[in-house]
């Protein structure tokens, strides 16, 4: 086997570290993060309660904490319950199921006849108070809804597993959004 060792220029090795300083530098220079949320550092996230007509007993607890999370494992805020930065807090305004359509799938029953199968929509709304310290141009309160369709012959505790989780993931990525990334 012949094998031939090249002349090893110092010029490859030189470029390669001027590339990785630029990189560094130009790193330093711009946050990738996309957040709007720099010289704030702590956050009060206070529980949502429920105060719609129709009550799904666990959706306060569930929304409160899911929110908690969302900005505590996603942003570098630190939770506090004393004088903070940010303050988030609200209610949950609306939560119903109404019959939206009869779709278009269809069943053949047992007789030979057609059955359509309805739909039902979920629907939640949260009014949320924002209110940031060190920048209150930034403050703002906004109502957001979001609604989930779904096959009627879903049980309440179908749905409240899985499309309430859905809604209220929608609703939060929202708030976040437009609290985190001020688009």
């Amino acid at each position: 086997m012949n094998c031939k060792i090249k002349n090893i220029s110092l010029k490859q090795p030189l470029w390669v570290g001027v590339l990785f300083i630029l990189l560094g530098v130009l790193h330093s220079c711009y946050s990738f993060t996309g957040s709007s949320l720099t010289d704030e550092k702590t956050v009060q996230i206070n529980e949502f309660p429920n105060n719609a007509a129709l009550v799904n007993p666990a959706l306060s607890q569930q929304f409160s904490t899911d929110i908690q999370n969302r900005f505590l494992q996603r942003t570098t805020l630190k939770g506090t319950k004393e004088n903070p930065d940010i303050l988030i807090e609200g209610e949950i305004t609306d939560y119903s199921i109404t019959p939206t359509t009869i779709s278009s799938n269809t069943q053949t029953n047992p007789s030979g006849g057609v059955i359509q199968q309805a739909q039902n929509k979920l629907t939640i709304t949260v009014k949320v108070h924002y209110e940031n310290k060190i920048h209150p141009d930034s403050s703002f309160d906004r109502t957001y809804s979001d609604e989930a369709a779904f096959n009627s012959n879903l049980s309440q505790s179908d749905i409240e597993s899985s499309q309430v989780k859905i809604v209220t993931e929608r609703i939060i990525n929202k708030i976040f959004n437009d609290i985190v990334a001020n688009w």
